[in-house]
């Protein structure tokens, strides 16, 4: 492991003891008709059944748990387009700290409405004229609040490290994982936990095609900043990863690949189809990509698949779904 990296597997391997009560050991599923024509034996990872239908509730606890007294009363600030947003409303709530979420004005109304039933404020804004950071650094600047952030943060990172133990104890001799990929919290976590356990495992980052700043910012050696991206992978909308989470994917994860909105749409009706699981576009991103054959050298592998969270709309689940061949 580099020595430069600020997040060890002994730091994951702490999360995972401080945030066990919090949190749910997610199943690993397989599927064989998904095996036959993938021709790779695949591992999926089912995060749609973590707290909040989404990893991020690891994080979200890992970090609000090292909090000290005097901090949750304060409270904390995060903010999110939906899934950390409820992570850390639920985390908040459970440790008795006020939370405020800076969400954007066109995040899916079902991850708002769920934030709000947690309990924390939500302050909207508008994801092409305003900054997120900025809203936020005003609200601790008056309040004295904590930022927890979506992925820039050590504690957030181990805590979503925590789900590639469990997989690799379900599933020891895997030869690759493969992860969506916004601002890189998750890919980070995942491979400083996995190339602890598990050295020769391979592991991939999967962003959507309009919005692959992790990629390029890989290429270019230091983070790259895009537009908003058009996709409908809502929870993969980053534009641009941190310094600390692009350290530890330059240094352990061995591509970021990409996929379409088409793919995404293929990968959640197949799922659907022959898993019966909802899953989200993001989070359906990584067997996105191994279903339109980008991961190098995946035949015949041990492919461990997560499926990151599961909130989207039902209605539109069925419309980005409908007429989609499975």
């Amino acid at each position: 492991m580099p020595e430069t990296l600020t997040v060890t597997p002994a730091d994951v391997v702490a999360a995972r003891a401080r945030i066990a009560p919090y949190v749910h050991r997610t199943p690993v599923l397989t599927c064989r008709s998904l095996d036959g024509r993938i021709g790779a034996s695949l591992f999926f990872k089912c995060e749609t059944f973590q707290k909040v239908g989404a990893f991020k509730a690891r994080g979200a606890f890992s970090r609000l748990l090292l909090l000290t007294p005097e901090e949750r009363r304060r409270g904390v600030v995060a903010f999110s387009s939906g899934n950390h947003a409820q992570a850390v409303a639920l985390a908040a709530r459970t440790l008795g700290a006020p939370a405020t979420i800076v969400m954007p004005k066109d995040a899916p109304a079902l991850k708002l409405a769920a934030t709000r039933g947690y309990g924390a404020t939500v302050l909207l804004y508008d994801r092409r004229e305003e900054s997120r950071e900025a809203i936020a650094r005003t609200l601790i600047e008056k309040t004295g609040a904590v930022l927890v952030p979506p992925f820039d943060d050590d504690a957030v990172i181990a805590g979503q490290g925590t789900l590639a133990l469990e997989l690799l104890e379900d599933v020891p001799d895997l030869d690759v994982i493969v992860t969506p990929c916004g601002g890189g919290g998750l890919l980070s976590g995942v491979a400083v936990a996995s190339k602890g356990v598990r050295p020769a495992v391979r592991l991939f980052g999967v962003e959507p095609e309009a919005g692959d700043d992790v990629r390029q910012s890989v290429a270019r050696g230091e983070p790259v900043l895009i537009p908003v991206p058009d996709t409908i992978a809502d929870s993969l909308q980053t534009t641009r990863p941190a310094e600390r989470t692009l350290r530890i994917i330059r240094a352990l994860v061995e591509e970021i690949v990409t996929v379409s909105d088409d793919d995404l749409r293929r990968a959640m009706a197949l799922l659907a189809s022959r898993m019966k699981l909802v899953v989200e576009p993001g989070g359906s991103a990584g067997f996105a990509a191994v279903l339109a054959g980008r991961i190098p050298r995946a035949a015949g592998a041990r492919i461990g698949v997560v499926l990151s969270g599961g909130n989207v709309d039902p209605e539109l689940f069925g419309r980005l779904v409908a007429g989609v061949p499975a």
